[in-house]
């Protein structure tokens, strides 16, 4: 049975990658590093695994979303964004018709919130937001903002590391940030984008 749940997850993510070129990578990434952070964060057992799957899965609901916004080379007009900021709750629609992925499901709804309420699709503020989401949060920031897009280039470990800061207690929970320094937590391991491999050590020491 854990077989076939996986298997089904992995062919969702497939999916995906075929609809949206960016997603190709960013969610093995974004699930790597996430798994680290809960480990750090003293998750385990279910939890760990249901962080990591969720993780997998949280751009899934960007299926419902038109090719010409997910695809677009340029940054989008604020009513594009609007469309673009409905996927936590289509992936959320898409994964809470299993009662097998229901606990996924809530995990992926609320990764864009913020942990100052500025956040989306309910504005959950700090700690109500599920501790995986927040995490799936840091992690997706930072993979995207390490990942060339044809608008902008990627940002450098150095500048990577002073965005999170500047945003430690607004956009990001301050408290996985502190556990990444008190335990030197390197978050990016051979990352690999554009068919060249890159490792990107943010060690907030």
């Amino acid at each position: 049975m854990a077989e076939i749940y996986h298997e089904i997850i992995e062919c969702l993510v497939t999916a995906l990658e075929a609809k949206d070129p960016y997603t190709k990578g960013h969610s093995t990434r974004v699930a790597d590093m996430a798994y680290k952070l809960g480990q750090i964060a003293g998750m385990q057992g279910e939890a760990l695994e249901d962080l990591h799957l969720a993780a997998h899965l949280h751009d899934i609901g960007k299926i419902g979303i038109p090719d010409q916004i997910l695809n677009k080379t340029g940054p989008l007009l604020a009513e594009e964004m609007t469309i673009l900021r409905r996927h936590p709750t289509i992936g959320y629609q898409i994964l809470a018709r299993s009662s097998h992925l229901k606990a996924l499901a809530i995990i992926v709804l609320h990764h864009h919130e913020r942990w100052d309420g500025k956040g989306y699709p309910d504005g959950l503020v700090s700690e109500d937001i599920p501790l995986s989401s927040r995490i799936i949060g840091i992690c997706d920031a930072i993979d995207a903002m390490t990942s060339a897009r044809p608008y902008r280039k990627a940002l450098s470990a150095a500048e990577c590391r002073r965005e999170l800061w500047i945003n430690r207690g607004l956009q990001f929970d301050p408290n996985l940030l502190e556990l990444m320094e008190k335990t030197d937590f390197s978050v990016f391991e051979a990352i690999e984008r554009d068919s060249s491999e890159k490792t990107l050590l943010l060690s907030v020491k």
